[in-house]
């Protein structure tokens, strides 16, 4: 599975790379030289709306999304069992939905092409299939592990620590 997100983030990279390469070649072209690249314009926008979905679902994997703890802090296991369970089920429903609405689309994505590169725009927006499904998946994995007690605590906190707020300790959860 590392192997797989190491390929994924390569892949972020690669296409952060080339979107950095054809907007700043446009820049110096159109500068320089009063022309451009057009296709390079709309295959930037393709290539950031990919980085965009996959790096969802990397930053799902790692935790690593915006997150607020305050409630969840001060609860005990049980409830923030509760809350992941909660949590995580609304990510289904959400990722259920996305998926739902791009398969409701997928025709006309797949029949109507871009305006320069006159790609079918089902590679676009068809990025959501991998976005929704591998959170989805991860969000399901992470539900089963709170519904059967196998989750640890650390998980249920899923926000780096900041600097300036120490953590709430088991025996300052207790005292409240």
């Amino acid at each position: 599975m590392n192997r797989l997100f190491q390929a994924i983030e390569a892949l972020l990279a690669f296409l952060l790379a080339a979107m950095v390469v054809m907007v700043f070649g446009n820049v110096v072209l159109r500068y320089v030289f009063n022309s451009g690249i057009v296709v390079s314009e709309e295959l930037s926008r393709i290539f950031f709306v990919w980085i965009t979905f996959i790096g969802a679902v990397v930053a799902m994997r790692d935790g690593s999304h915006l997150g607020m703890d305050t409630l969840v802090r001060v609860l005990s296991r049980r409830g923030r069992i509760v809350c992941c369970v909660l949590g995580q089920s609304l990510i289904l429903i959400c990722c259920a939905m996305l998926l739902r609405g791009t398969w409701l689309q997928h025709e006309v994505n797949a029949s109507t092409l871009a305006p320069v590169t006159e790609i079918p725009m089902i590679w676009v927006y068809g990025v959501v299939y991998l976005s929704a499904s591998g959170i989805g998946l991860h969000a399901l994995a992470k539900l089963w592990r709170a519904i059967t007690g196998q989750i640890r605590d650390d998980e249920l906190l899923e926000i780096s620590e900041s600097e300036e707020i120490a953590p709430v300790t088991a025996t300052e959860r207790a005292e409240r």
